[in-house]
Order: structure tokens, then sequence, then C-alpha cells
């Protein structure tokens, strides 16, 4: 059993709550640009000062329609200023926010309403207000919707609301939460089943932001920006965003991905935070423009340079003709792709799934180091990150202050620390289940060095053991087909089975691109493809190279191109992108049975 421990900061003092960060930076930083939002097509300054003032008018609107201390109040939005205005507004009223994937199906909706009880809740859109409203007769407990869009805007709606609530009325409120209370319930993704409520208090919140400040202070600090554009929803975009409101670090949001290149370059952020498939998919677009457009040999040049450099940077750093070639795609590649980022990016931080060796020292050798981090809804994002001073490629990095980390006999990570969360909501039976003397089993495989880094192996529950007896961990080979342009979904299969297998689904945006390089007719679809030869062979070269990182048991012997892509819609991932194995097995029964036919 090994175990490595990081110092801890400063204590949360027992009288502390996510609120205070509001008023305190309206009072010592009134004039700072705590925002930058979106307004008629551009970005309008709002003040520390006045956005405290927003926030008490809201959490007065909340407290007029009856939202006593304690209670539950939902937000189901895509990422926008109002999301972040009216989370602090319902802490400071005293509640408990609810996020709610603005995705989510009536169903999905209704469970995590039922089940945390919710007394109101602020929804987007007219759609989502129907949402709502197709499964309200089954929510007793619910009073309100409020509504961001329409007629009756809810920041508008609920500052009318709350008029002739006194200033004090709120701060006596807030000040009366205590750091263990509850801020807020996250549902977790349920890739395994139903959804459970994990319950993070202000304690937990306020450890990963003072945690998460001492891993990057260059990053989080005051005058800095940085553009969100992963849903609130996630407990990594939300967890850095109140931390970059706790720095004073400008904060913009953006939901439209169509629109995030251009976002970028208006917004220019100082860094961005982004799940792998984001940088997957900046890496991938980067190399089909240079390759259509004639300039594919000097970007594979440009690309094995940034690798080579980066590796160098932890073997006694580059040579003089490696520096020399890398500053000379520094001028023709890399500050193209810097441009990409706004111009101004200096760094960004990866999370939610492995970001890949090649991937990670590609970023950095541009110039844009991906500090990758581990973590999960119950550690309330963040609890191992590389940072600025500590840096590993191939790991998620050391613990973040005042966190321990264990490997169990079985190779599962354990973590312990005032980042992790009290216990499951109305679920005392899985909370027994993950919690055990303060540490919480992960359900992750690791491996710890001597020198703390930590690397994820695989999913505990997800490992599969072939008919051989062989133990496969399916992340490496999936995230390792899912690098390629051409793959958008990887599966791998093979439990109680001869050999390991894969579903394999194609890139829609990359297919087009794929067709007129093989001369194959514009219209035809995947599913018209599944079969062709070239295609085939196509994903045949990527599951080779895949097989070079496992041992030949591991490998995946044969694979199924599937018509369609995994979706969210059909069940088979979640709004975060993991795959519901269950569902996808389940929906993909014949495809699979396929495989393993003589």
């Amino acid at each position: 059993m090994r175990e490595y421990s990081a110092p801890a900061i400063a204590a949360v003092a027992d009288d502390e709550s996510m609120s205070d960060v509001v008023w305190v930076n309206a009072e010592r930083f009134g004039d700072t640009v705590s925002f930058r939002r979106q307004l008629d097509g551009s970005w309008r300054d709002v003040t520390a000062r006045e956005f405290a003032a927003q926030v008490l008018s809201v959490a007065k609107g909340l407290m007029k329609a009856g939202i006593a201390q304690g209670d539950r109040v939902a937000i189901m939005s895509k990422t926008r200023y109002e999301w972040t205005l009216v989370d602090f507004a319902i802490w400071a009223a005293g509640a408990v926010t609810v996020p709610i994937y603005e995705t989510s199906s009536a169903e999905q909706a209704h469970w995590i309403l039922t089940d945390s009880g919710a007394k109101a809740v602020v929804v987007e859109t007219a759609a989502h207000s129907d949402t709502i409203e197709s499964v309200r007769s089954r929510l007793p407990e619910l009073d309100h919707v409020f509504q961001i869009e329409g007629d009756k805007p809810a920041v508008d709606r609920l500052t009318e609301l709350g008029a002739d609530v006194a200033d004090d009325e709120v701060h006596t409120r807030r000040k009366a939460v205590q750091a263990d209370d509850m801020a807020t319930i996250v549902y977790t993704s349920g890739t395994t089943g139903r959804p459970k409520g994990v319950v993070l208090t202000h304690r937990n919140l306020l450890a990963e932001v003072r945690a998460d400040i001492k891993a990057f202070p260059k990053l989080m600090g005051a005058g800095n920006s940085l553009l969100l554009f992963l849903p609130l929803a996630h407990i990594l975009a939300r967890a850095i965003a109140i931390t970059a409101i706790t720095s004073r670090v400008t904060l913009g949001h953006t939901a439209d991905i169509k629109e995030l290149v251009n976002d970028l370059g208006t917004f220019r952020p100082t860094f961005v935070v982004a799940v792998p498939r984001v940088f997957e998919k900046v890496y991938n677009g980067a190399k089909l423009k240079a390759h259509t457009g004639g300039k594919g040999k000097i970007f594979d040049a440009a690309e094995a340079t940034a690798v080579a450099y980066s590796q160098a940077l932890d073997t006694g750093g580059p040579s003089f003709g490696l520096r020399v070639k890398h500053a000379v795609f520094s001028k023709l590649v890399y500050s193209k792709l810097q441009a990409a980022l706004g111009g101004r990016c200096v760094a960004a931080v990866s999370g939610g799934a492995p970001l890949g060796a090649r991937l990670a020292h590609f970023f950095r050798g541009i110039g844009v180091p991906v500090f990758e981090g581990y973590g999960l809804t119950e550690t309330s994002a963040a609890a191992n990150v590389n940072t600025e001073d500590a840096f590993k490629v191939g790991t998620v990095g050391k613990p973040v202050a005042g966190t321990s980390v264990r490997i169990a006999e079985d190779g599962e990570v354990l973590l312990k620390g005032d980042v992790v969360f009290t216990r499951y909501w109305n679920n005392p039976e899985a909370t027994r289940e993950s919690l055990e003397d303060g540490w919480f089993h992960t359900g992750d495989i690791g491996e710890l060095d001597a020198d703390g880094f930590l690397k994820i192996t695989g999913r505990k529950k997800e490992i599969i053991v072939t008919a051989g007896g062989k133990n496969v961990a399916p992340s490496g080979l999936e995230d390792a087909l899912k690098a390629d342009p051409l793959i958008s979904q990887a599966m791998v299969v093979g439990d109680q089975r001869p050999f390991i297998g894969a579903l394999v689904t194609i890139d829609e945006e990359f297919f087009p691109t794929w067709k007129e390089q093989n001369g194959k007719p514009a219209d035809a679809t995947v599913a018209d493809l599944v079969d062709d030869p070239d295609l085939g062979a196509a994903v045949q070269a990527v599951v080779d190279k895949a097989n070079t990182l496992v041992s030949q048991a591991e490998s995946i012997k044969k694979f199924v191109i599937l018509p369609n892509d995994f979706t969210e819609a059909g069940g088979e991932v979640t709004p975060s992108m993991k795959l519901k194995r269950n569902v996808v097995s389940k929906n993909y029964a014949d495809a699979i049975e396929r495989l393993y036919k003589k």
C-alpha cells in the first residue's frame, strides 16, 4: 500500500461560506472587472460591486418567494452569466444549489427535482420550462419555475419580487450559514445506474478553491481571464468558476461550441479549462486543415518537433538543433495554433478523462501546457493535478493541498481531505459503501510513484476479464482509438470472451474529408460504408497503433464499425460524454455477438 499527502493550507473557518467572497470583492476591490458577459454580440464588463448588487437583488427575490435556509433550488441552463449569478444568489439566501444538465430529459429532471426535494427551479428557455411542466404534476414540492429568457426574465422577475426585502435580511440569512452546511447537491452522471446526489458543503468547495489557487498561483492571479465553456452542471467547470471569482480572475461564459473559436478570439483568455475531447478537436482540426491545404508535411514536422521538445524538457533540456527547429516552427505553425485560442492563452487545465501522453507533449511543445488533473464529483472537482511547478506527462499530478491519496491492496485509488464529500443525499447505503474512515473509495485503479504523482489506469468496475483470465483495463485502449480524427467513440468489450474486441463509431466532422480523400461518394453515410474495405483498413490502422501500447493478450483482435455514433439522447453517453457501457452493450448486443462468431 502506497500513500502520499499534500501539506494543508489555511483551514476553512467554521463560520465561512461560499457567498462571503461576493461582498469581500465588492468592498475591497469594487471596481475590479469580475465578469465580461455577452450582450448584443459584444463583451460588457461587470464589476465586483455590480455583481454583488445583482446577487443581493436575486437573493431577495428567492427569499420573498418563500425559499428558506437549507431549501434546494435547481438550475437547468447552458453555461452563461446568469447561471453563476443565480448560484451565488442561492447561497446568499442560505439555500442549496442543485444543477441539472440543460440537455436532461423530463424523466431525468424529474428524478433530480424529486430526490432533492427542490422548491424552485431556474431554467433557461421556454423548452426547458415545457420539460419541467410535463412532469410538474409529479413534483408536489416544486413551488416555482423561473425562466432566464423570455418576456419575464428570471433575474428581473426575482429582483422585482424582492424589492421590499431589506438588505440586512439577506446578510442575516447568509451569515447564518456555516462551513459544514450543504452548499450544493450535484448528481453523478449515472454511468452504472440512477444518478446519486453528492452532498458538497461550503467547506468542501472553499477547500477546493484554496487548493486550486495554491496549485496555480500564476494562472489564478488577479487580472488574468478565463473563458468558460464547459457545462456548469459539471463540478469541474463550477469549481474553476468560483475559484476564478475568488482570485479576481475575469470570467466569461459561452455555451455555443460552434462559436467557440470566435469567442476565444474576441475574449482572448489567459487560460482555458476543457475536457480532453476539446483538445483532441483542436489538434485534429489543425492537422486536417494543414493536410487538406497542402501543408501536411510541414505540420507533421512541426508536430514531431513539439513532441520532441516537450519530451526533452523532462530529460535534461532540448539540444541546440532542436531549439532552432522549435523556434522556426513557432513562427510557422505554433503561433497560428496559439492564435486559435485567442492569442494570449498561456496554459490550459484538463480533466474528466485521460488526455494521452502524445497530446500532452504536443500542447506543451507549442507553448500551451495542458495541466491534467483528476477528481470526481465526490471530491469537489480536482483531487490531483499537474501544476506549473510539478508537472509529469502521463500522470494526473500530485494531490492538491490538504489532500491524501492512497493505493489500496487491489489497486483502487482512495482519497481523503476537506475536498471529499460528506454523504450521498437520501442514500446511506451508497455512502457506507464509498466512505471508510474518511477515505473515499473512488472505484478507479491507479499507480502512485515515489514523488506522489498519480496515474489512473482504469475503472475497477470496468475491468474486463477474458475467458483466459487476463485482466484488461479498457479505457487506455479506448482513449488511444479516440485520439485519431477518424474515430469519434470506441468501447472495448471481451468480458468472459476469448479475446478483446471493440465497437467503433466514425467522427461525422472528419468523415466528409475521409470520403473525399478516398474517392467515396459525397452523399454516402457511415451506415452505407460500414463494410467498405477502405474504411475498414483505415480503422484497422488506428487499432494496430493502439495495440502497440498493450500486451498481445490485451490487444484488440476484431472490431465492428457502427452505423451511428453514441449519443446522449440514446442514453449511451452522459452529458459529460462518459460511456454508459451497460446501455451500449444492450443497444449493440447483436454487433458484439458478431465479433465472436467464428
